[in-house]
C-alpha cells in the first residue's frame, strides 16, 4: 500500500530532535512515526541539507490533473462503463491513453473492478444450494469449457542468470514471435473418471457450430467415462452456451444442464486442468500451430484420473469457501 509523504513540519521536527541528541527511537517514540521513516529522514537530510521534497525521477504524466479528476467522475458516474468506453472517454477529450494506464489511475482513486451485487448473490445461492449435495451429484457432472492456448510463452515471465552488461548475449535471451505466433482455441471436458474430448475450434465459436461440436463430442466423452445415463452437463453463461437454438438443442437430447452463477470461473474445476495442460505442452516447445494441437491433445490424454478425482472430491470445499468468503472470487 503506497503511504503519503510526512508533511515538512514534521520532517523539520525529526531533523530538530536529532540535532539536540536524540536516538532514532526516541524521535520514534515522541513524534509516534516509525523508526524506519525516522531513519530516513534524517538520512535524506545529511545527504542532501534539506527536508523539502526533492524533485522525483521518472516519465512525467501523461494526464492534467484536470483530466484524471473527469475520468474517476465519468467512472464513478457509470460504474458499469468498460476500460474502453472509458479509453473512448478520454479520446473525446484529447487524451489517449493505454487501457492499463487508465486502470491504474482508477486504483490510484480506490476504484477498483467488481463483479456486480447480482452476480455475487447468485454465487452465494448456487454454493448454499448445493453445499449438502452428496459426493455422487459432482461425480455424475460432466464439465466443460474453452481455453485459448499460445503458440509461443505461457503468458510468464522468464529469467536468466547472467552477469551485468551481458543481456543482449545471445545465450541470455529467449526468442519470441510478435503476438505470439498464433494460438488455437480449444473446446473440452472431463469427470471425476477422467478427461473427455479436446477438440480444436476453427474459427469463431458461435451456437451452430458450438452444437456441432456437442453433437460429436458430448456423448462420446460420457461413454468413455462410463457415466451414468443421467448425467449432468455443465458449461458456463457464455452466449453460445444460452442461446435459444442451443437450449433448444439441449432440451431435444434430453440433456440435464447445470444451471451456472454467472462470472464463476473460480467454481469450474477444468480451470486447473487448463493449467496443467498449458504447463505440460509448452515444456514440450511446439514448434507450429500443428505441434501446439498435437501436444496438447496428447497432454490432455495423459491427465491422470487422479487429479481429476481429487478435483472433484474437493469441489465442497469450494462451495464452502464461496460461503466464507462472500466475496468476488476464491483462491479455488
Amino acid at each position: 500500500m503506497v503511504r503519503r509523504e510526512l508533511p515538512k513540519h514534521q520532517r523539520d521536527l525529526i531533523v530538530e530532535r536529532y540535532q539536540s541528541g536524540e536516538a532514532y527511537k526516541r524521535i520514534s517514540k515522541a513524534l509516534h512515526i516509525p523508526w524506519n521513516t525516522v531513519k530516513t529522514v534524517i538520512i535524506k537530510w545529511r545527504k542532501y541539507g534539506t527536508t523539502e521534497t526533492l524533485p522525483r525521477t521518472g516519465c512525467p504524466s501523461k494526464m492534467y490533473e484536470k483530466t484524471r479528476r473527469k475520468l474517476v467522475r465519468e467512472a464513478s458516474k457509470r460504474p458499469t462503463a468498460t476500460l474502453k468506453e472509458l479509453q473512448e472517454f478520454l479520446a473525446s477529450t484529447g487524451c489517449v491513453l493505454h487501457v492499463t494506464t487508465i486502470s491504474c489511475i482508477l486504483h490510484m482513486n480506490g476504484l477498483w473492478g467488481r463483479v456486480t451485487m447480482k452476480s455475487i448473490q447468485a454465487r452465494l445461492k448456487f454454493a448454499k444450494t448445493n453445499i449438502k449435495s452428496p459426493k455422487s451429484t459432482w461425480e455424475n457432472v460432466l464439465w466443460s469449457d474453452e481455453t485459448k492456448v499460445e503458440l509461443f510463452g505461457h503468458n510468464s515471465k522468464r529469467y536468466v542468470w547472467r552477469k551485468n552488461n551481458t543481456a543482449h548475449h545471445p545465450k541470455n535471451t529467449i526468442p519470441t514471435v510478435k503476438h505470439g505466433g498464433g494460438s488455437i482455441m480449444l473446446w473440452g471436458c472431463f469427470s471425476s473418471a477422467g478427461t473427455g474430448a479436446l477438440v480444436r475450434v476453427e474459427g469463431i465459436m458461435n451456437s451452430s457450430k458450438y452444437q456441432a461440436i456437442l453433437a460429436q463430442n458430448l456423448q462420446a466423452s460420457v461413454r468413455k467415462l462410463k457415466m451414468k445415463r443421467k448425467f449432468t452437463f455443465q458449461h458456463d453463461n457464455d452466449p453460445k452456451h444460452t442461446s435459444k437454438s442451443t437450449k433448444a438443442w439441449l432440451h431435444q437430447k434430453k440433456i440435464h444442464v447445470l444451471e451456472w452463477p454467472s462470472q464463476s470461473p473460480d467454481l469450474n474445476p477444468i480451470e486447473h486442468l487448463w493449467g496443467d495442460l498449458k504447463r505440460a505442452v509448452h515444456r514440450r516447445c511446439p514448434r507450429n500451430l500443428t505441434d501446439l494441437e498435437r501436444f496438447c491433445k496428447e497432454e490432455w490424454a495423459n491427465i491422470a484420473t487422479s487429479r481429476c478425482a481429487m478435483l472433484i472430491d474437493s469441489y465442497p470445499k469450494r462451495l464452502s469457501a464461496v460461503i466464507k468468503s462472500k466475496v468476488a472470487s476464491t483462491k479455488y
